[in-house]
């Protein structure tokens, strides 16, 4: 299923560029690409988006691992056409798993993409989110259709 190549590649870049951040930097390290709007900060996040709910590791693997089925029970139900939809779950099912790997390797996940005015995050986090708005622009679609 093309749903799991395209998981794959989220976690394989999301692991690649984490483990370049990890080798170069020191936790809470900073290196300024464009001063005052974009740095590579390493930082070790305990918690999920934004770092809400800091140290619950075991709660985030289970609703990970509870999601991840989720998603690919969906996908396989999915028939001819629904390209968007398998984009979507794709980036949202490999966004989930790249974080997932960090907290069982480390009980935290790796961050470094830093643009100052907001918390610092990854490409797993990326993809959850780009992935979880295709699948809102999916949802308006159909909506507009039905009507």
């Amino acid at each position: 299923m093309r749903i799991f190549i395209g998981a794959g590649l989220v976690v394989l870049l999301d692991q690649v560029t984490k483990l370049a951040v990890r080798r170069r930097l020191l936790p809470g390290q900073s290196i300024p690409v464009w001063p005052g709007v974009f740095h590579v900060s390493y930082v070790q996040n305990p918690g999920a988006a934004f770092g809400i709910l800091k140290y619950q590791t075991g709660l985030f693997i289970a609703v990970t691992a509870v999601v991840a089925t989720a998603i690919i029970i969906y996908a396989r139900r999915l028939g001819p056409g629904a390209g968007w939809l398998r984009l979507a779950l794709a980036l949202e099912l490999g966004g989930a798993l790249g974080n997932l790997i960090d907290r069982l390797r480390f009980g935290y996940v790796v961050d470094f993409l830093d643009f100052r005015v907001w918390p610092v995050f990854n490409v797993a986090d990326m993809a959850v989110v780009v992935g979880v708005g295709l699948l809102f622009l999916h949802l308006l679609r159909a909506e507009g259709q039905r009507a």
